[in-house]
């Protein structure tokens, strides 16, 4: 062999449930998520004798993976979903002979989406927990609710509470101790790696640059691993995967034979047909029924030619090939370079892969497979890496993310600065707290407390302010900060005043479920 590659996706979504409503707009990013990349991932790992895949899957995708609410509207989702493909069907056959075939196949998939889901009992957690107990499969977790540590590195108290509840909730629903952990947008700043030490995590991820500006230049690049002073390893992102597979100028999606994400029939049918398949209050939105492929990114929405998942396939078996041919190569020159096999390492958002680009799934199944016929080239997970190392550098990474611009500003810059200086007190506040009752024995004390953290840990989502910055569901993104700051300053004002309102309590017990172990004591514990 001439190198090994780590293939990691990062399976994360913000906490969004409502149950206090049958149905719900922002609901729907997890049951896409669920039907275009989760379930397709556990149908790949199905059909396939031997791979190797690490990755993530965030605390709060996991709470609300295994909710028997979210499960329950996912089915409902999923049956009029199946309606609308079997409508489609039908009418279909006086259209176009490719809508027509392309109808019938998303009838076929959704059937089968829905089977797998229903295998599991609705918690397709059990699937992925099935294959990281065979060792194909290596999961790892993330800090809580996917804050942005950078930015509370004056609090360590509550980067290290962050960091332990990620862990202890990984161990809730994966029955292990997490080996690694995925830092919310690969966020790292000097010292972090302590924390990780403290939990027992042994390996992180960071950005390119944070190799190339450590405090000493490792000797191999990103293409090994180094270890941190606290003992901790850290891989770097290979740049060169990133842009073969994900560039918006010349990665693979933007092939005009793929399917073009931003045509759906959500927009396209007349409301009268389509109105009992989008959300109820009129909003059109995506179905996953989409007959047209990208064709030339010149040409607007409405000159898209119609869309072959054969002629798609096509595509994937040429693509595969292509990176495989350009991992060997860049192995071989490597191995060349470094008298020691490199370690390639290509993360991306698991979302790319189903969701964003349909064919992705299959892309990732037909590369593993020819990888596995390979003679310079080996899948490995990341704990595999670490434990055959025979000798690591130890270095410093550099402050960094993967966010746009490679630090801090996405998380950090004129459309959202105005949530730290809430955010900051609600940890001061929480800190306080969390030392003055840590014996207390009063168990509405106790919930009071655990919901505070619920709130603060909610209102820390990473995801809210990257949503300001990329200017999408900003109203939504607002609302949700807004909203857990209040329930945190109202709950505050509660305790503190000594009038507890159990029903206010309950009620946000109910909709902010997120963490039902947590304890807020984790935010007293002496940190370095």
């Amino acid at each position: 062999m001439r190198g090994k590659i780590l293939i990691f996706l990062h399976a994360h979504l913000p906490y969004v449930h409502h149950p206090e409503y049958d149905h719900f707009l922002e609901e729907r990013w997890l049951f896409e998520a669920i039907t275009e990349t989760y379930i397709p991932l556990l149908m790949m790992f199905d059909e396939m004798e031997d791979f190797r895949l690490t990755m993530s899957i965030t605390p709060p995708l996991m709470e609300m993976l295994s909710s028997r609410d979210l499960q329950e509207k996912y089915e409902r989702h999923m049956e009029k979903l199946i309606e609308l493909a079997d409508k489609e069907v039908e009418r279909t056959k006086k259209e176009h002979p490719l809508k027509h075939k392309m109808a019938k196949f998303y009838r076929e998939h959704f059937e089968k989406i829905l089977n797998v889901f229903r295998s599991y009992n609705g918690n397709i957690l059990e699937g992925f927990r099935k294959y990281q107990e065979t060792g194909k499969l290596e999961i790892v977790t993330c800090n809580a609710t996917h804050a942005f540590l950078p930015l509370y590195q004056m609090y360590p108290e509550v980067v290290n509470a962050q960091i332990t509840v990620g862990v202890k909730n990984y161990e809730k629903h994966m029955k292990k101790h997490p080996r690694g952990i995925w830092l919310a947008e690969c966020g790292y700043y000097q010292g972090l790696d302590l924390y990780l030490a403290q939990n027992n995590v042994e390996y992180f991820f960071v950005d390119s640059h944070a190799f190339w500006f450590a405090d000493e230049q490792p000797r191999y690049g990103v293409y090994r691993p180094i270890m941190t002073p606290s003992g901790v390893f850290a891989f770097a992102r290979d740049p060169e995967s990133s842009e073969q597979v994900w560039s918006a100028a010349v990665g693979y999606p933007g092939d005009p034979r793929y399917r073009e994400f931003y045509r759906d029939i959500g927009f396209d049918r007349e409301m009268e047909y389509i109105k009992d398949y989008i959300d109820p209050s009129g909003v059109r939105i995506n179905t996953g029924i989409k007959y047209h492929r990208i064709t030339s990114k010149s040409l607007d929405a409405s000159q898209k030619e119609y869309y072959d998942i054969d002629l798609a396939m096509e595509a994937v078996e040429e693509h595969a090939r292509d990176f495989l041919h350009k991992k060997e190569n860049q192995a071989r020159r490597l191995m060349d370079i470094m008298g020691v096999e490199p370690v390639i390492v290509a993360p991306f958002d698991a979302e790319l892969f189903g969701h964003w680009w349909f064919e992705g799934v299959f892309f990732l199944k037909r590369f593993f497979e020819l990888v596995n016929e390979s003679k310079d080239l080996k899948l490995v997970t990341a704990s595999e890496v670490i434990d055959t190392l025979e000798e690591v550098q130890i270095a410093t990474p550099a402050d960094s993310s993967w966010g746009a611009g490679g630090y801090y500003e996405t998380w950090l810059n004129g459309t959202n600065d105005w949530i730290y200086r809430h955010l900051h007190e609600m940890i001061e506040r929480m800190i306080d707290l969390s030392k003055k009752c840590y014996n207390s024995s009063d168990p509405l004390v106790e919930r009071v407390l655990n919901q505070m953290l619920r709130e603060l840990f909610l209102a820390q989502s990473s995801d809210w302010a990257f949503i300001m910055t990329t200017r999408t569901s900003v109203q939504y993104a607002e609302n949700r900060t807004k909203l857990h700051i209040k329930r945190f300053l109202n709950l505050y004002d509660q305790l503190v005043s000594g009038r507890i309102d159990e029903e206010m309590l309950r009620y946000y017990e109910w909709t902010d479920a997120i963490f039902p172990e947590i304890n807020f004591r984790v935010m007293a514990r002496d940190v370095i």
